[in-house]
């Protein structure tokens, strides 16, 4: 990848986010599905529909740009992060303990995006895309939402009924 202008790298950053977005598509039914923690598993279906609705973003910022969505590398980085999910679903841990983990999975991907979407938000301000701020911060506040989210489950419910499975 060839990077010369702070321009470039904004581009960078927006399709290393689109590629991300579009990896957690397919990981964010699995998570629902081994979550045994209704309200857990209602959370990561209404952020499928949230990140579903923020490749919408993205792509409606491509256009804006000229950029393609096609030859996108695979972010490396959400890649980890979804492996590391992977291995906890299939970890042999006590229902209640894995939605623990599950938590601690999705946090470490909500925290990924939020500083992802926050230097493409503040490179858009410096090249003076008004527009683009605008979308890419209506996205941080939602995957800050849903991080707040998983903290109150946690909190509330989930890490309780982890600790009493011991």
């Amino acid at each position: 990848m060839k990077m010369k202008t702070f321009e470039d790298l904004f581009h960078h950053e927006l399709k290393d986010l689109y590629s991300a977005e579009k990896q957690l598509t397919k990981a964010l039914p699995k998570m629902a599905k081994a979550a045994s923690n209704d309200e857990l598993r209602t959370a990561f279906e209404e952020h499928l529909a949230e990140t579903e609705t923020q490749l919408e973003r993205l792509e409606q910022i491509f256009d804006k740009l000229g950029i393609p969505t096609t030859r996108v590398q695979k972010c490396k980085a959400m890649e980890g992060l979804i492996e590391e999910g992977k291995e906890i679903i299939e970890a042999d841990l006590e229902p209640e303990v894995l939605d623990a983990a599950l938590i601690c999975a999705a946090q470490r991907v909500e925290h990924y995006e939020i500083a992802g979407y926050g230097c493409a938000r503040t490179f858009a301000q410096q090249l003076g895309l008004d527009d683009v701020v605008e979308l890419l911060q209506a996205t941080i506040e939602e995957e800050g939402n849903a991080d707040k989210k998983l903290t109150e489950i946690a909190e509330n419910r989930v890490n309780q009924e982890a600790g009493a499975a011991r």
